[in-house]
């Protein structure tokens, strides 16, 4: 348990100023912020790869929520789908991802917006995997904004037997400090309940865990494991 400063001060919103603040990457490419926050570093990699492995498990249309340093989107393109869709509001990151879609084996449709714009306008039953990874822009949701995203939507986007993946980092590297040491726990008590309340079955969620070795100096994730959810939908 630590006494570190926190991610987000009390009543904190980046809302407003997050889609044109400058996308700082590192010159080794290593690590993103945006307005100063810790948004993604490269150490996450075997993660990313495995949240990419599941959504990219049906094959098919994959839609991807959050684009970041392309570690998750790389690895889903390795994978024979036959459509991407990634979302990302950013200016600057959204600006990589155009590169970075011209050399890509599959179909990409990058889609520029807030997930709270862009994913309402997109069809029911559309997507075969889901992989949800945005960074909370406000300290009002930096622990729920996930659960906005999966109660209103992913079900409805998702085909029958698709599956949704998702991770929110920064709200579970807290937990991990502050009031877990049991990933398993944690994950089971403050997120399962709101994946039921969404909609779907608890014999169709399960997860895997990872060992993992964050660096010491990680602002947002000090855990030595991480886990993946699997959530299908019937």
């Amino acid at each position: 348990m630590t006494t570190a400063q926190p991610i987000f001060s009390k009543g904190e919103d980046c809302k407003a100023g997050w889609h044109d603040a400058s996308a700082d990457y590192n010159e080794t490419d290593t690590h993103l912020e945006i307005l100063g926050k810790p948004v993604m570093e490269r150490w996450e990699t075997p993660y990313m790869h495995s949240l990419a492995t599941v959504a990219a498990s049906k094959g098919g249309r994959v839609l991807e929520i959050g684009f970041g340093m392309a570690i998750a989107a790389t690895k889903v393109e390795s994978f024979p789908i036959q459509e991407h869709w990634i979302i990302e509001c950013n200016d600057g990151v959204y600006q990589r991802l155009l590169e970075w879609a011209k050399a890509q084996p599959h179909k990409v449709v990058p889609l520029k917006g807030l997930w709270e714009e862009v994913v309402p306008t997109l069809p029911d039953s559309h997507f075969d995997g889901i992989l949800y990874d945005t960074y909370p822009l406000t300290e009002d949701t930096w622990h729920t904004h996930q659960f906005n995203f999966i109660k209103a939507h992913s079900k409805r986007m998702l085909k029958p037997g698709g599956v949704l993946t998702y991770c929110n980092l920064t709200s579970w590297g807290e937990l991990l400090k502050t009031k877990y040491n049991d990933i398993d726990k944690m994950f089971q008590e403050t997120q399962v309940p709101q994946l039921l309340e969404a909609g779907f079955k608890k014999e169709n969620i399960s997860t895997t865990l990872m060992d993992i070795s964050p660096p010491s100096e990680c602002k947002y994730y000090s855990f030595n494991k991480m886990i993946t959810p699997t959530i299908l939908k019937e």
